[in-house]
């Protein structure tokens, strides 16, 4: 138990796509340090796009022994440690060296689309066994383009010597030794049963996975083991760690978050929810109960922002898409391709759909953009159907910027609040950890410091909505 001083800490490791930060809480909440390490991406072809696990792992070390440090110096203790990770990231490593045998396959990869239609008719018995769809975003179809285009790696595969599995689970062995994956990130896997939370003998017999190469499933809080004496109790998906650090640990409870990628996700209680062009996964988890997950993923989010950087030559200094946003109007609609669309719809990597925008400024092509995150996000709600409330919708993370907010109100016809926390992805496994340290946490919803309220009248955004289903279904993705 932590100690009634207010010396104690925890310390969090927030690993995401661009980044990683480390974070100490003390036990009131507060944040008393905080660091953060930015990496690449590399997209040496189209459609994949790689990163580095080494680089990944020391700015982990490096960021640890940070907090160490000014732990040490202000004569706080750090009671447990914790990780939020990217869930859909994937690699091989050596079994007994801990070496990456190749790079480590971003969530965003979708080169494994060339092989998707292998597998089209087991698409609905996969959904209903593991709770994601048929992707080449998941683990499954990754593997086999991996081991169809690298004799090496199929070799090695076949006779167990090496690990595959998430850029998660490869810093949990690098960390403590051990290799493991949580029951949140292992659901991303396209591997596991989502009813006996265990590795699934038809899916990995349909993929051809040797089990033995991959990494024990365990729950989200436990024992992880220890990394420099500092117990690792708690590894979590980062988008579930947002939710319940909006205070979603009560059924029914909805929330969003927008990052690198975007999620509209759920809280489903002690069932998980099956509905076509959504995921269900486990929330969190202990040796004693299971939290399920309803969640609709959005693909382009802020990379969506940096891709048009790039595309249209615009410094990223001067991007600034929010003020851009509020100062521009389209009825043009973009459909982003380059990452593919993810909920609801699963089309994998193509290319970029600019419609009714030939003539259109800077502005008003990053407003198109802007304007297909919220257009996802009702169809989400809509795919949804009766999970969703006249309730306040919280929203959290670097993109839940106001014309975004504002937008997904006036096209979903509900009110939006922007979290006043930031970090609330660390901040949930912050209250995971005292949780598995007997103390109570905020199970409330998060304070919001600005409500947005649908302005946009009915005619205008059914006008809206049509000429974005009309784009849809001009581009056969409806």
């Amino acid at each position: 138990m932590p100690d009634a001083s207010g010396s104690t800490s925890f310390l969090i490791i927030d690993q995401g796509t661009s980044s990683t930060k480390c974070f100490l809480f003390d036990q009131r909440g507060k944040v008393v340090f905080s660091h953060r390490i930015k990496h690449s991406l590399t997209r040496p072809n189209t459609h994949h796009v790689e990163c580095d696990p080494l680089e990944i792992f020391h700015a982990c070390e490096h960021l640890i022994q940070k907090s160490v440090d000014f732990a040490n110096e202000h004569s706080l203790h750090i009671h447990s440690m914790g990780l939020a990770a990217q869930r859909s990231t994937f690699l091989f490593w050596d079994k007994e060296t801990l070496e990456p045998l190749i790079p480590a396959l971003s969530w965003q990869d979708s080169r494994a689309t060339e092989i998707e239609s292998e597998y089209a008719q087991y698409s609905k018995m996969i959904h209903s066994q593991c709770g994601v769809p048929l992707s080449p975003h998941f683990g499954g179809l990754k593997f086999q383009h991996l081991i169809r285009n690298n004799d090496q790696l199929k070799s090695r595969a076949d006779i167990g010597d090496a690990l595959y599995g998430t850029l998660s689970s490869f810093l949990i062995h690098q960390l403590t030794g051990t290799p493991a994956i949580d029951h949140t990130i292992a659901g991303r896997s396209q591997l596991m049963n989502i009813q006996s939370l265990e590795w699934d003998n038809e899916l990995c017999s349909l993929f051809q996975i040797n089990q033995d190469i991959l990494p024990k499933i365990v729950p989200a809080l436990g024992d992880f083991g220890e990394y420099n004496g500092i117990p690792l109790a708690c590894v979590l998906g980062d988008q579930q760690s947002a939710l319940i650090g909006q205070g979603g640990m009560e059924e029914g409870f909805l929330a969003m978050n927008f990052g690198t990628s975007g999620s509209v996700l759920m809280n489903s209680g002690d069932r998980p929810l099956q509905y076509d062009g959504l995921l269900n996964n486990v929330l969190f988890s202990n040796k004693e109960s299971i939290v399920y997950l309803l969640e609709g993923s959005i693909n382009a989010c802020n990379s969506l922002f940096y891709w048009l950087e790039t595309t249209l030559g615009i410094p990223h200094e001067e991007m600034n898409w929010d003020s851009r946003c509020e100062n521009a109007t389209t009825n043009g609609i973009m459909i982003p391709g380059f990452s593919g669309l993810a909920a609801p719809y699963w089309k994998s990597g193509f290319k970029t759909i600019f419609h009714e925008l030939e003539n259109a400024t800077h502005d008003e092509i990053i407003r198109a953009g802007m304007e297909s995150i919220g257009f996802l996000v009702n169809d989400i709600f809509h795919t949804m159907k009766t999970e969703i409330t006249d309730k306040m919708i919280p929203a959290s993370g670097g993109g839940a910027r106001k014309p975004l907010l504002q937008f997904i109100s006036d096209i979903t016809g509900n009110s939006i609040g922007h979290s006043s926390m930031k970090d609330r992805t660390a901040y949930g496994v912050f209250n995971l950890l005292k949780k598995a340290a007997g103390e109570s946490i905020a199970e409330e919803m998060v304070e919001c410091d600005q409500i947005f309220t649908p302005k946009m009248i009915n005619e205008y955004r059914q006008e809206k909505l049509g000429q974005w289903h009309s784009a849809l279904k001009a581009a056969e993705l409806l």
